[in-house]
């Protein structure tokens, strides 16, 4: 890969792989994660995943979102990859959709240690209601904390005009 050393992306083995196998239950140890090599500028990355797929804990029956990851990287990125089939492994995990944006924005914590993360998910409606819980986290101790709180109490000061839901 241009721009990379080989030894930077120890532990990357999805990525380039043909011979991907998909997980049809949640397992988070399919996430892989490779050296951030800006640590000493903030940015974010954005996920955009529009084809999301869980279960209804009670029914069984299929709930879709699309799922919106952004987070500042501190030593540890997630690779994309890896991301994709992490989110693929929920399609027959039953879970209500506000444990399903905590489980992943955990998981993203535990593998990354970012600096700041936020998960979002948008939930297609059934019954006649969408549902789209948000969840994030600011490194405690640090300015990342406090952007935290305030994202948490703004994050939806500017309602979705799209109503193709």
């Amino acid at each position: 890969m241009a721009g990379r050393k080989e030894e930077e992306l120890e532990g990357v083995n999805l990525l380039g792989n043909q011979g991907t196998k998909y997980q049809f239950e949640y397992d988070p140890s399919i996430l892989e994660v490779f050296e951030n090599k800006h640590q000493s500028r903030d940015y974010f990355v954005k996920f955009n995943c529009p084809e999301f797929t869980s279960l209804c804990p009670m029914t069984g029956q299929p709930d879709f979102a699309t799922i919106y990851i952004s987070y500042i990287p501190d030593v540890k990125m997630v690779e994309s990859k890896s991301l994709k089939l992490y989110l693929f492994s929920f399609r027959n995990h039953g879970d209500f959709h506000e444990d399903c944006i905590n489980i992943i924005m955990n998981d993203l914590i535990e593998l990354m240690e970012p600096r700041y993360i936020e998960v979002w998910g948008k939930f297609t409606p059934r019954g006649g209601i969408s549902i789209d819980p948000y969840t994030n986290y600011g490194k405690p101790g640090t300015k990342y904390e406090k952007m935290a709180e305030y994202r948490l109490m703004n994050h939806d000061l500017y309602p979705e005009t799209i109503d193709n839901r």
